[in-house]
């Protein structure tokens, strides 16, 4: 694999280039935000390294997530995307590791899809779990070695993944299948 490692100005992406030789990093920054760009099966080991490295210490992982790209104007490297917003105390920085991931079936179900898994960071940073979680619930991304991934949002057997931009705006019917609580019936 070839290295599409930026020269921009954040220390950060020279750090990762030279810490994974050989593999296909891209970066961007835009009104002082800076995006790592890495390939889905390359995040885990990203995510270790930026964490644990002395010269990027991001001890704070302050958000994941998910992104769906669907009719979106310019050309993306995936319909969807999953972003974990780091943070460095120790060097008042903030960094955005983004993986782009396509799927292999129609998206407008609920079924599960092998091309929309990535490693879970909740060994990294515990606080990864709700919103890991967050992003399998509206989005149907799926993180491998999660320890509880299950709908937080939503009930269980929830008819499809709301925050996709294919699915209905009104919903599939799922609010007209249940009873209505009020305060006299509960």
């Amino acid at each position: 694999m070839t290295t599409d490692a930026p020269k921009l100005d954040n220390p950060v992406f020279e750090n990762v280039k030279h810490a994974f030789p050989g593999k296909r990093l891209r970066g961007s920054e835009f009104r002082g935000q800076s995006t790592l760009i890495v390939e889905p099966d390359d995040l885990h080991a990203v995510l270790a390294h930026l964490k644990s490295d002395p010269a990027c210490d991001f001890n704070f992982l302050s958000d994941v997530i998910g992104l769906d790209y669907l009719d979106y104007p310019a050309e993306t490297p995936g319909r969807l995307a999953v972003a974990y917003l780091l943070r460095s105390f120790a060097r008042d920085d903030t960094l955005c590791v983004k993986t782009y991931l396509d799927p292999s079936i129609p998206t407008d179900g609920i079924e599960e899809d092998p091309a929309l898994y990535v490693d879970s960071a909740c060994d990294l940073w515990p606080g990864a779990e709700w919103t890991e979680r967050e992003v399998f619930d509206m989005y149907g991304i799926r993180f491998r070695n999660h320890p509880d991934l299950r709908r937080i949002l939503t009930w269980g057997e929830f008819p499809g993944h709301p925050l996709r931009k294919d699915y209905p705006l009104r919903g599939r019917g799922e609010r007209e299948s249940y009873r209505v609580v009020d305060r006299t019936s509960s």
